[in-house]
């Protein structure tokens, strides 16, 4: 029995999460062939990007930046670390915590990266304002996520 779209709160056609998904699918097929070529995949493109900001943070504070947990985000600090991009270096005032810092290969690797954003944005088709606007409206979306999961908790 096929349901009308307007009735059927299970069509794929309402929800809310698919658009991001598949945006976020394929915005990261974009990126792929330019992080490649600096041998980066996306995440640890993200990584970077706070890095390059600020050169020196904890394991915690990536995690809270960019959404992900610990057991995702060492792994790939380790690959990273592997691949001369980034120390890991326990904090001297706590040996818990471990801190993350770019080595000059990764403080390099800015300078090819700078050409991302423009390439990127010369191969879509979206008005700046409008990625601005698309923007704020996800950011403000991540934020009500992020108060919901808080009171779940």
């Amino acid at each position: 029995m096929d349901l009308p779209i307007t009735d059927d709160p299970l069509d794929l056609d309402r929800q809310v999460c698919f658009p991001l998904y598949a945006a976020s699918n394929l915005l990261n097929r974009i990126y792929r062939p330019m992080l490649s070529k600096l041998g980066l995949t996306y995440p640890q493109y993200l990584v970077m990007l706070v890095l390059w900001k600020e050169t020196s943070q904890t394991v915690g504070s990536l995690g809270e930046k960019l959404h992900l947990d610990s057991g995702t985000l060492t792994p790939m600090l380790k690959r990273m670390e592997q691949a001369g991009l980034v120390s890991r270096i326990r904090d001297a005032g706590d040996e818990r915590r471990v801190r993350i810092e770019l080595t000059a290969a990764g403080l390099e690797l800015r300078t090819e990266a700078e050409r991302i954003p423009a390439t990127l944005a010369a191969g879509l088709a979206i008005r700046e304002e409008d990625v601005v606007e698309l923007r704020d409206r996800v950011r403000a979306l991540v934020a009500t996520l992020q108060g919901a999961i808080a009171e779940a908790n």
